[in-house]
């Protein structure tokens, strides 16, 4: 069973361990290792010199690209609203399959709005793996597709919903006699959570690489 994962940009050639400098090109490999996919980014000297002549027939390559460093920015308030990237990002930590055709959903969600972009999709053990990059931060993406039916979407829209307005901790249900619906214990005028847009069955992207 393939799992999900987030694999971070280096910010270091892993090939001389040079700190990569911002907005430097880098060169990024990936690796099928049966147990888990690996990146490898290297800097472009590491790259001329060892890797751009034969890196295709290397054992277990899976997909290239290059791109451009961007150091991180620096640390922000930890107390902030869920985003669907959030929310993706501790779904996958939890690793908890239950959890798997939101992930799908929001991993969607994020491409449409070119918050994510596919690099690769690949087939492993009967199911299809998408390969995503977060182009800001570098960090890839694993999502198996869950092959979900049309009667199926409803429900999980309604999953991503939940957890897009209380994260992975939902609220504890009222108890009898607390006076108060579900929508009333969002206090007076709390708008409802929106709705996650209709995902329809999508056919296979293009994981051209950039």
């Amino acid at each position: 069973m393939t799992e999900w994962n987030i694999q971070s940009r280096a910010h270091a050639c892993e090939a001389c361990g040079r700190n990569f400098h911002d907005q430097e090109n880098y060169h990024t490999l990936l690796f099928d290792e049966k147990a888990a996919f690996r990146r490898l980014d290297v800097c472009d000297g590491c790259w001329q010199k060892q890797f751009s002549d034969g890196a295709r027939e290397r054992k277990g390559f899976v997909s290239y690209w290059h791109g451009t460093y961007e150091a991180p920015p620096p640390p922000t308030d930890p107390i902030q609203k869920e985003t669907a990237e959030s929310v993706l990002r501790k779904i996958i930590e939890l690793n908890d399959p239950h959890y798997m055709p939101a992930a799908y959903i929001l991993a969607v969600m994020l491409e449409r709005k070119r918050l994510l972009k596919i690099k690769e999709e690949l087939a492993r053990e009967g199911q299809r793996v998408f390969i995503y990059e977060q182009p800001k931060s570098g960090d890839l993406f694993t999502i198996v597709d869950p092959n979900l039916q049309l009667n199926q979407l409803e429900a999980v829209q309604h999953d991503v919903a939940a957890l897009l307005e209380h994260g992975l901790n939902p609220p504890a249900p009222a108890t009898p006699g607390s006076g108060g619906s579900a929508a009333q214990a969002n206090g007076p005028g709390s708008p409802a959570p929106a709705e996650p847009e209709a995902v329809p069955s999508r056919s296979a992207p293009d994981a051209g690489n950039s």
